[in-house]
């Protein structure tokens, strides 16, 4: 059993910046690839990034590259989403997962985070 804790969401306004953070604790967090996913209001859950085990590799949803950084602290145990010039489609609840291998759909995941809320202030 993984147990993943989010946090540092809140309001951003046009062109901010905000890092999203998932604790984790449990099983070894290191045999863990992870993800990040969000689920906008009236919308289902998307891919948002994913990072692998010893953090050698990433891949992001293309509405997000070149904007978010997906990156991990094994020491830690956190794994960080550093999210800049947000836009107003940012705002959905973001949730991290735990998944045995690298993978960017929500069944590969095995342990969810609760969700941080995200929300864009114009």
């Amino acid at each position: 059993q993984v147990h993943l804790v989010e946090s540092g969401g809140g309001l951003v306004q046009a062109g901010g910046s905000l890092r999203l953070s998932c604790a984790a604790s449990g099983r070894t967090f290191s045999n863990y690839a992870i993800g990040w996913f969000r689920q906008a209001p009236g919308k289902e859950r998307e891919f948002v990034a994913t990072i692998t085990r010893n953090g050698w590799s990433t891949r992001y949803a293309d509405s997000v590259k070149g904007r978010f950084t997906i990156s991990r602290d094994n020491a830690k145990n956190t794994v960080y989403l550093q999210m800049n010039s947000l836009k107003p489609a940012a705002t959905a609840v973001y949730y991290c997962a735990a998944a045995e291998f690298h993978a960017t759909t929500e069944g590969e995941y095995d342990y969810w985070g609760q969700g941080t809320q995200v929300t864009f202030s114009s």
